[in-house]
């Protein structure tokens, strides 16, 4: 259960962090550049702190394709996998509701901000690789303790140059189509941002074992 709350909270503060990032960035500057810059730094920081102290507890996936990955390697099992990837969405819908709540918006509101097109389909895929590769590499380079930085730090690069801002996480995205803000995704664009995801997850397992020489 410790586990379970671990992945709960941390996609609750990291989805929180996001949503609550973006509100507050179109609350300060109407320059679309300016609110991005906003989102992203306070998204590699939370990131990067969420990581580093809830990572002994329950390895701070707060992603399902990171868990996903971590099944198909048989560092997991079916059921983790389950318990884990339901912690994690429910905490994500919890933190679109939480940052709502703090910026008095309705608690619940569905997103309008369509996102759809081949080519952020595309910017999804690469995102979500490049995440996996990363996380695997590390591991297998035994460099456990610069997970939180070098992860943060490509999902902060990944905000500017992927055409999608990186969500790369399918209870992110989830979570993100109840809040109508910068950081929404409306939910028809939902399935395919998810199923890029996956294909992004499979493709970064498939490039460390290339590098690696991994069964």
């Amino acid at each position: 259960m410790k586990r379970l709350f671990s992945e709960f909270l941390g996609t609750l503060t990291l989805v929180a962090i996001v949503v609550g990032s973006g509100i507050m960035a179109t609350n300060l500057s109407q320059d679309i550049g300016v609110q991005l810059l906003i989102n992203t730094i306070s998204t590699v920081f939370g990131l990067g702190v969420l990581i580093q102290i809830l990572g002994p507890i329950s390895g701070a996936n707060f992603n399902p394709v990171v868990t996903m990955i971590d099944l198909i390697q048989k560092r997991t099992n079916v059921v983790t996998f389950i318990q884990y990837a339901i912690a994690q969405t429910a905490g994500a819908i919890t933190g679109a509701i939480l940052a709502n709540a703090m910026f008095s918006h309705p608690l619940i509101e569905i997103s309008t901000k369509a996102r759809s097109g081949g080519n952020q389909y595309l910017g999804e895929i690469v995102a979500t690789a490049g995440l996996i590769l990363i996380i695997n590499l590390m591991i297998h380079q035994e460099k456990m303790n610069l997970i939180p930085v070098i992860v943060a730090s490509w999902i902060g690069s990944a905000y500017f140059f992927t055409s999608s801002t990186s969500f790369a996480n399918p209870a992110v995205t989830i979570g993100r189509i109840f809040s109508d803000s910068f950081a929404g995704i409306a939910p028809g664009c939902v399935t395919k941002f998810i199923a890029a995801q996956i294909l992004g997850a499979l493709i970064g397992l498939g490039l460390t074992k290339l590098l690696t020489n991994e069964k």
